[in-house]
């Protein structure tokens, strides 16, 4: 996701300085216009003064730490935005660490997987306003009309991204349940027409029922897709937040249990997350036995 990023800052215009571990993925985009470099320490030197540097890693203690160790070589005013999936109570930490130091942050729950590029981002911004105004171009180039907001404070952007994926597992589950009772069926069933079709005036019409429709398509019966659904901890803290708050969450909290349960035996609408999954943010698939 954040090459495609990269990608569309500068088709946007935006000059862009790219590092990362493995040397492939800069390459790739120096050829498109980006600046190489080759450590944390020559990327913040080639950053104008008051630099904004974006972080895409992965959630939890690897975000928590680049974040700590680029802010010793930060100045005041500096920002560092993080577009992954943290925990908001992990953003909330950091944005009162980093003020300590005069350096503001900014987290941004980002939303569309290896589509972004072609469709843009949905991002769910918390910040400072001022901070928010500064990054705001940024912001407009990523996503498309209406595709951002400041949603409130510091740890408010990962908060409505941690509960917009929650909802995910729900749709999810919702979609494979369905489609798991039709495979069970007498009836010898052509789930990609029937994705097709639901997506013509349906209420149950939706971006991931057309991913349905692609994945079926591309493999009738998931065949080589093991039933195993990871889960990237989103959900378990949209229902920790749900029992925080004394809310009711059934439909959720169930639909994170259901993926515990794909991991033991074997079912049909795990499949269909897994695949589903696969089609909207790349994550990886397990193999299965080719004839399941």
């Amino acid at each position: 996701m954040g090459s495609n990023m990269v990608l569309r800052l500068l088709k946007g215009k935006h000059q862009v300085v790219v590092y990362d571990r493995s040397t492939d993925p800069i390459k790739s985009l120096v050829r498109k216009g980006a600046i190489a470099a080759n450590s944390i320490s020559d990327l913040l030197t080639k950053l104008p003064k008051q630099k904004i540097v974006w972080l895409m890693i992965p959630a939890g203690e690897p975000t928590i730490q680049s974040i700590r160790d680029i802010s010793t070589q930060l100045s005041k005013g500096d920002i560092v935005i993080d577009g992954g999936n943290s925990y908001f109570k992990n953003s909330v930490m950091m944005a009162k660490e980093l003020a300590g130091k005069g350096i503001h942050f900014v987290d941004s729950g980002t939303s569309g997987g290896i589509w972004g590029l072609e469709k843009g981002y949905c991002l769910m911004i918390g910040a400072d306003k001022k901070v928010f105004k500064i990054c705001e171009p940024l912001f407009k180039t990523l996503a498309p009309k209406d595709g951002y907001l400041h949603v409130g404070p510091n740890g408010a952007g990962h908060y409505v991204k941690m509960i917009h994926n929650g909802i995910e597992y729900g749709m999810l589950e919702a979609y494979a349940e369905g489609f798991e009772i039709m495979n069970a069926s007498a009836y010898k069933l052509d789930f990609a027409k029937i994705s097709h079709l639901w997506n013509q005036g349906s209420v149950v019409r939706s971006w991931l029922l057309e991913l349905a429709e692609n994945a079926f398509g591309n493999n009738p019966k998931l065949k080589g897709i093991a039933p195993y659904v990871d889960d990237s901890g989103e959900g378990r803290w949209t229902v920790a937040e749900a029992i925080e708050r004394n809310v009711s969450a059934p439909v959720i909290t169930l639909s994170l249990f259901e993926r515990l349960r794909s991991r033991e035996k074997e079912c049909f609408s795990a499949k269909v997350i897994a695949a589903l999954r696969n089609e909207f943010g790349g994550h990886a698939i397990k193999a299965g036995k080719a004839g399941k």
